[in-house]
């Protein structure tokens, strides 16, 4: 890989080559690499770039601060002198979260590798694999599982992503949304979470994300939760072996009751810890191929 930047850019062989080593490197198989880091995240976030940035610093990489609030960009600097500026000064690898979709193709020319940490409401590659990798520790197969995503599929980039992976893995995965919040250019069949929740290996909730919506349509929290959250009621309906996934942040009380966050079946913090590993596989990927 030159760089990381959407699930549709990997093949099934590579996807998996990410997850298997990033399983042996929780077993603690790690390689560490000298160079530098920068992460440029142009959207909040928590998971993420502690995520990246901690894995940098447990492969033995230098992470170079960059806070956009503080950066040229305040100036009108573009993406492209800002990524072109880091190339230049030495770093090695680029991180970057950014509201446009596919910001990506700006930055063709660049002479060190980009790792898509989130574009707009397009792609969360490295969500999907951290997600893939906690399906496949749990199962050790994606052939035949039923999978159910469920909420703001519209505005959600890990809703395309892990749709796309998870299909081409063999799994089935459904979609279950209010219909102002469907994306009907993904193909998929979209169900209501009650006709399939006994059914389920794998409850995929989504967060609203409130800051998409640009007011338009509103919801009624206590209404949505009663519709497509997850209930104690659903929940003691699914099976034991099934498990129940959330990229986070959380709306606890929205996609979730509170108490289930942590409950026996969900993976939730198991997902963030494998985020760790799942980052210093993909950087593992890159920086091998950098070598060569």
């Amino acid at each position: 890989m030159d760089n990381f930047l959407s699930i549709a850019h990997l093949s099934n062989e590579e996807i998996m080559s990410i997850i298997t080593q990033a399983q042996r490197i929780k077993a603690g198989e790690v390689e560490r690499f000298e160079g530098y880091a920068a992460n440029l995240f142009f959207e909040n976030s928590t998971r993420t770039k502690c995520s990246f940035e901690m894995a940098e610093r447990k492969l033995g990489l230098d992470v170079i601060p960059f806070e956009t609030s503080t950066s040229s960009v305040t100036k009108g600097e573009t993406l492209y002198d800002t990524a072109k500026t880091l190339e230049s000064i030495g770093v090695d690898v680029l991180v970057i979260r950014h509201p446009e979709n596919e910001y990506y193709k700006e930055l063709v020319n660049l002479g060190i590798p980009v790792v898509n940490g989130g574009d707009g409401s397009g792609q969360h590659p490295s969500q999907c694999l951290l997600d893939l990798m906690t399906i496949y520790e749990e199962y050790g197969t994606f052939e035949g599982l039923n999978v159910l995503i469920c909420g703001d599929i519209l505005n959600s980039r890990v809703a395309r992503s892990n749709q796309e992976a998870l299909t081409r893995l063999g799994a089935k995965v459904r979609f279950a949304a209010p219909d102002y919040w469907q994306d009907k250019t993904i193909d998929a069949e979209y169900v209501k979470i009650d006709d399939v929740i006994e059914e389920l290996d794998v409850c995929m909730l989504l967060r609203v994300q409130h800051e998409r919506h640009n007011g338009g349509k509103t919801f009624e929290e206590a209404h949505y939760h009663h519709e497509f959250g997850l209930t104690a009621e659903r929940y003691n309906k699914m099976k034991e072996s099934a498990i129940v996934m959330h990229p986070a942040p959380v709306n606890r009380g929205v996609e979730i009751e509170t108490q289930l966050v942590e409950a026996s079946k969900s993976r939730i913090f198991r997902q963030m810890e494998n985020g760790v590993y799942t980052r210093m596989s993909i950087l593992s990927h890159i920086l091998k191929k950098g070598e060569k």
